[in-house]
């Protein structure tokens, strides 16, 4: 088996407004804030409203992520989680097929 080295990947991506919404919803749903809240043992989190597509590890990103979104990886104050996929179906984005989003820890 081979291993393929991504040189450039494109992480950009637009969703539909229709979709932008639903996704919005449930990612700042009360019981899903309340799911992160307990994996982390935070007492509360908001969703920041930024979404990411994750990259491919390369040398340009060895977190995985585009690199204005590493200062939220290096962080304690935020968390990055997979989008869950059924949130992902019941907003109708099928393309890209994984997203990340960013939640900042309330005090």
């Amino acid at each position: 088996m081979r291993l393929k080295i991504v040189q450039n990947f494109d992480s950009s991506f637009t969703l539909a407004p229709e979709a932008k919404e639903t996704l919005f919803k449930l990612l700042m749903g009360e019981s899903f804030l309340s799911q992160i809240c307990q994996n982390l043992q935070w007492e509360k989190v908001e969703f920041t409203e930024l979404l990411f597509q994750p990259n491919p590890y390369s040398l340009d990103t060895p977190k995985g992520m585009p690199a204005e979104f590493e200062q939220y990886h290096a962080s304690s104050e935020y968390t990055i989680i997979n989008v869950p996929p059924n949130f992902m179906f019941n907003a109708k984005i099928f393309h890209p097929s994984r997203l990340c989003a960013v939640y900042r820890k309330i005090a």
